[in-house]
């Protein structure tokens, strides 16, 4: 069996509203909106890696709360895995510090108003009915 390498993805949630990053690179991403994260070292934590992922690539000190339900294939042998994350007390506003070039805070009216990557399609479909924040179905 090939190994998984399980990439972890942030449902960063704030005065009820999720943050999307949109992506600068790789080229064929660029443009597209994702839920911000990245890879799980080896021996580390999927929560302590989102953790890490947020403090590299936006700036932010942020808490893991809860695993979403589910998991959702990337180009093999990657595994999309998303965790909901609020921001730590102090912690800085969110900036786009490494491979994306805009943040949008988005309501859940305007969950769909930007072009997510196919892969975090279903991923913000699963955070969408799970109702984390006021105001959601």
């Amino acid at each position: 069996m090939t190994e998984r390498i399980v990439v972890v993805g942030a449902a960063l949630l704030d005065a009820g509203r999720l943050l999307a990053a949109r992506r600068s690179a790789p080229a064929e991403l660029a443009g597209r909106w994702e839920l911000p994260g990245g890879k799980v070292e080896t021996g580390e934590r999927p929560e302590d890696a989102l953790v890490r992922e947020l403090r590299e690539e936006l700036g932010v000190e942020t808490e893991a709360v809860e695993r979403v339900p589910g998991e959702w294939p990337l180009r093999s042998p990657y595994v999309l895995q998303v965790w909901t994350a609020r921001l730590c007390p102090g912690s800085a506003a969110p900036r786009p510090l490494q491979d994306h070039d805009d943040l949008r805070w988005l309501t859940p009216d305007e969950l769909w108003d930007v072009a997510w990557l196919d892969q975090d399609v279903a991923a913000v479909r699963e955070i969408e009915t799970l109702a984390v924040l006021p105001g959601w179905a």
